[in-house]
């Protein structure tokens, strides 16, 4: 793999992004990694559609775009730039063993790397016609998702699992997914290699945390 097109700096602020897997203000990244400048490197990363910046309120935040991710991914078996420190070389030796890890566990960045989850407050619950509803939807793509896996635990992407919930609306069915994802044992990742999606894949995705997720997987039990 060539680093060739990224400095150090740059490839550090997207491995930050990548672990906090959500978009961060220039204040929090400088907490966690090096600063992002708004020239060239801001700049340069929107350029190349590696990084989204969320302008419209102040803070800024910027978070990992669906090829941030792939080229993360990239980053995990690649030679550290010419001239990086010896610190520097480090983190690259713990990213390739990341890589294999993965590779050997057939498992994706997503797996590991995901938004920290604010504390799960239980209320009781509000016996009205909306919340009655929702379970319904939950059970029904978790049933949806059994029918379609080729096997127990494999991924089934949300462009075959719509039409199996064709009767439940948009809007309806993404506030549901979204609140799956957010319980144990069921994950939406992006799936890691851009390329293969289809114009039907991209139309399916769900967004959560200002990432598009096309893939799904519910743990057996």
């Amino acid at each position: 793999m060539t680093t060739s097109d990224l400095t150090g700096t740059e490839m550090i602020v997207l491995l930050v992004l990548m672990a906090e897997a959500r978009g961060l203000t220039n204040a929090e990244i400088k907490e966690r990694g090096p600063e992002l400048r708004a020239t060239p490197s801001r700049k340069k990363l929107n350029e190349l559609g590696l990084i989204e910046s969320d302008t419209s309120a102040r803070p800024h935040r910027h978070a990992l775009s669906d090829r941030g991710w792939a080229r993360c991914n990239e980053l995990l078996g690649t030679q550290p730039p010419a001239g990086t420190t010896p610190q520097g070389k480090a983190l690259f030796t713990v990213l390739a063993g990341l890589g294999r890890h993965l590779h050997t566990s057939d498992l994706r960045l997503a797996d590991v790397f995901a938004p920290p989850q604010d504390p799960v407050v239980v209320d009781e619950p509000v016996p009205d016609a909306a919340a009655q509803l929702e379970p319904a939807v939950d059970i029904r793509i978790v049933e949806a998702y059994r029918s379609l896996a080729a096997k127990p635990g494999a991924w089934v992407s949300l462009r075959r699992l719509r039409p199996a919930l064709g009767d439940i609306e948009r809007d309806v069915l993404d506030d549901a997914l979204r609140s799956l994802y957010t319980r144990p044992g069921i994950t939406l990742i992006p799936e890691e290699n851009q390329k293969s999606l289809t114009p039907e894949d991209r139309a399916a995705a769900v967004s959560i945390g200002g990432q598009n997720k096309h893939l799904i997987y519910v743990e057996t039990v």
